[in-house]
């Protein structure tokens, strides 16, 4: 990637780490270049981790999809494995759209790493590293706690409108009870089904593919996953719409994992605090957009 892409040595580990792992470990690659990493080095580290999955969510996604059928959980096991692959270029690509490289010096330069920063010895090295993991789970989980008692507020706010206008009925009836009145996740899943429909999912399940969607980027993809699982086990999806869903939705592309990666990016430099959370809304963007790309081929594939 370094000499094909023109990345920089950092961006390329990460990009590659992002595969299997998550979007708060891969950067624990990287750790020592965080604090001087540029602007779009940057943007690349964070849009990287949204654009994919950590290997250890993959198996429950794996049994979500695949249910008991061992032929099914193989179909998808391969289907998400392939997302993520596809997701980590796509999201390189993106990356560098949104914030283009300007300082060349930085792809060209041999980066070392402080040997004082690796440790003395090995004891001293499991040391720092079981207390840069503990705040780095402190971070995350403070600021994933407090980005999702923002979203319930908003809910909050929403469904007591919803109640004095009558929308929160309109709503029921209008999704077959998919949503119980109007919420972010809501507006958010009317918003995104113009994106199902121009990625090529058919027409009559865009509403239900735009609702995980959003709820993937209000919530997490977690949700996403079981709704779709639901779906799929009702028979309300085509067999395209699951498949180009299931890649759609391969990655932490939400709003807490700006919150997430703020902590904890932004824990092992506090110098980069700023610059993560003003490339924050950016990132998400462009992780969104990679998995789509990622969906779209997926479904210009799946009649092959």
């Amino acid at each position: 990637m370094s000499k094909g892409m023109r990345l920089s040595g950092a961006e390329s580990l990460s990009a590659a780490g992002n595969i299997f792992m998550g979007q708060t470990e891969a950067p624990l690659l990287v750790r020592p270049f965080i604090p001087t990493m540029t602007r779009s080095e940057l943007m690349c580290l964070m849009t990287g981790g949204m654009a994919t999955l950590a290997g250890g969510v993959l198996a429950a996604y794996v049994s979500f999809l695949g249910g008991s059928d061992p032929a099914q959980q193989a179909v998808f096991a391969a289907h998400l494995l392939t997302a993520s692959i596809m997701n980590a270029p796509a999201g390189i690509v993106l990356a560098k759209m949104l914030v283009p490289e300007t300082d060349e010096d930085k792809i060209n330069t041999r980066l070392e790493v402080n040997p004082e920063q690796i440790g003395d010895n090995l004891i001293d090295a499991v040391s720092r590293g079981a207390a840069d993991g503990l705040r780095l789970a402190a971070n995350v989980g403070g600021m994933l706690l407090a980005f999702i008692a923002v979203i319930a507020l908003l809910n909050y706010a929403l469904m007591k409108i919803g109640g004095v206008t009558g929308l929160n009925e309109l709503v029921v009836s209008s999704t077959n009870g998919q949503f119980d009145g109007f919420s972010f996740q809501y507006i958010l899943g009317q918003i995104f089904r113009v994106f199902a429909f121009i990625m090529g999912v058919p027409w009559v399940d865009t509403l239900q593919v735009g609702s995980l969607l959003g709820q993937k980027t209000a919530i997490n993809e977690f949700v996403a996953y079981l709704d779709l699982a639901n779906m799929k086990a009702a028979g309300t999806l085509t067999d395209k719409s699951v498949i180009m869903a299931t890649y759609a939705l391969c990655g932490f592309s939400n709003f807490s994992s700006i919150a997430i990666q703020v902590g904890g990016i932004g824990g092992m430099a506090p110098n980069q605090q700023g610059n993560i959370s003003r490339l924050g809304l950016r990132a998400l963007l462009g992780a969104s957009i990679a998995c789509m790309m990622s969906a779209t081929v997926a479904g210009m594939l799946f009649a092959l």
